[in-house]
């Protein structure tokens, strides 16, 4: 049985979201912003889900530790306890415990540092609902076992998110930093097509250049490590990890 928890108005005590049914997906959110608080809430309940709610850094903590979450979604600037010592006592005591940071902390030594400490994902503020409830769901179908492992996988690839490695089924491939970070960003947008001016932004943290050509330079040592058939280019609009590609080659 739950704790009590706080409903989105920061209240202790039984909140409407505290009666729970066992196939309904629960989530808790961590955030001090009653703005970001009030749209997760009619967002997440409108979707189904179980939600609930945590102020600062000490009361999330309490119930993550203490409850039975699918989900816990993070923000990094919280009071009285930071949003990264939260991480790491959260995953420190329930290794399995999948949590999404949701921060207005955009740089890339942050992003990196997050996935390290054990965090299955990490979505910039501000952030499309549509993308971060999707993702929600691609994190709640993976198989159990995937979760406690920290492994993300597409057909035969597997990114190991602790190792930061790539397995396409001959072994794993090690990964520098940032090569991680940007196969991580295409993986879990598999199927769909990110920009440079999005990656630009997600992975390393920079206003739009379009005379860079750093987006290339890691793409093209991603395929000189992993096979060029791994992430395919769109002319003039981006690159994509290439799901079909990955399925296919398991399926045959």
């Amino acid at each position: 049985m739950r704790p009590a928890v706080l409903d989105a108005r920061g209240k202790s005590g039984t909140s409407q979201w505290s009666v729970r049914d066992a196939r309904v997906p629960s989530i808790l959110v961590i955030e001090d912003e009653i703005r970001v608080t009030s749209l997760l809430a009619r967002a997440l309940t409108a979707e189904g889900f179980d939600v609930d709610f945590a102020h600062d850094g000490a009361q999330g903590l309490e119930l993550a530790e203490r409850g039975d979450y699918d989900i816990v979604l993070l923000d990094l600037l919280l009071p009285k306890v930071s949003g990264v010592s939260v991480l790491q006592r959260i995953l420190a005591s329930r290794p399995e415990q999948a949590v999404l940071v949701l921060s207005a902390v955009t740089d890339a030594v942050a992003k990196v540092s997050c996935l390290k400490l054990g965090a299955c994902d990490y979505i910039a503020k501000p952030f499309s609902l549509a993308e971060l409830v999707e993702r929600i769901r691609m994190r709640l179908r993976e198989p159990a076992a995937c979760r406690g492992e920290r492994l993300l996988r597409i057909g035969q690839a597997t990114l190991d998110l602790d190792r930061r490695t790539l397995d396409l089924g001959e072994g794993p491939v090690c990964l520098s930093a940032r090569e991680f970070l940007l196969l991580h960003h295409l993986m879990s947008r598999a199927g769909e097509i990110c920009t440079r001016e999005t990656l630009l932004s997600d992975v390393w943290g920079f206003s739009f250049d379009p005379q860079s050509t750093v987006v290339e330079v890691y793409v093209a040592r991603l395929r000189a490590k992993l096979g060029s058939e791994i992430i395919e280019t769109v002319r003039n609009v981006g690159y994509g990890f290439n799901a079909a590609w990955a399925e296919a080659d398991t399926a045959g």
